[in-house]
């Protein structure tokens, strides 16, 4: 049989504040794809790109994130929910690629302060997923009451979520797979 390369799925930290408490729900998400050994992963903090916002679009494209997402079979994308939405600043840095998103595969983790987990950030940020050709997957990741979700050195308090975000990377891995297979072996007509 011959030897697979490990799937490449970066996790992508989607908020630039401040004490910003989805950096943990990054790293947990992190430290568990860490755990597969048919996975290369790293962490990839929106906060650390300089992206100038006086422009747009590929105009700006930072070439270490594209390199990374063009590597990527599939990505992560860990957000707060701000107001109902995700971070505009997300968004910027999202839109900088195009081509590089291409039929791979990605999974959203939601993050709030209330009951709802990033619920209504996932459905808007849905949309532009697929927009930019992306293949969502159907199981999502939500930390709802995200300030009691974590002690106070990051580490998850509810042993359940592991088993959520297992469920979670498990799919993904089946379409990022399921993805490299279509783009390397079936020609678009």
């Amino acid at each position: 049989m011959p030897e697979v390369r490990p799937l490449s799925i970066p996790v992508i930290l989607g908020t630039t504040r401040q004490g910003r408490m989805s950096a943990h729900a990054a790293q947990v998400v992190l430290d568990q794809l860490k755990t597969y050994p048919q996975v290369n992963t790293e962490l990839i903090d929106i906060a650390a790109l300089s992206l100038p916002t006086n422009d747009a679009g590929e105009a700006i494209k930072d070439r270490t994130f594209a390199e990374s997402v063009d590597h990527a079979d599939a990505l992560i994308i860990v957000s707060p929910e701000y107001n109902h939405g995700y971070p505009g600043l997300l968004k910027h840095v999202l839109d900088s690629c195009l081509k590089e998103y291409i039929h791979k595969a990605v999974g959203i983790v939601g993050v709030s302060a209330g009951v709802f987990g990033g619920t209504r950030m996932i459905q808007d940020l849905l949309p532009v997923l697929r927009e930019l050709g992306l293949v969502t997957i159907f199981w999502d990741v939500n930390f709802s009451n995200v300030q009691n979700a974590f002690d106070s050195a990051g580490k998850l308090r509810d042993p359940a979520f592991t088993r959520r975000i297992d469920k979670f990377i498990k799919e993904l891995i089946w379409m990022a797979k399921t993805l490299r297979y279509g783009r390397e072996q079936i020609a678009l007509e």
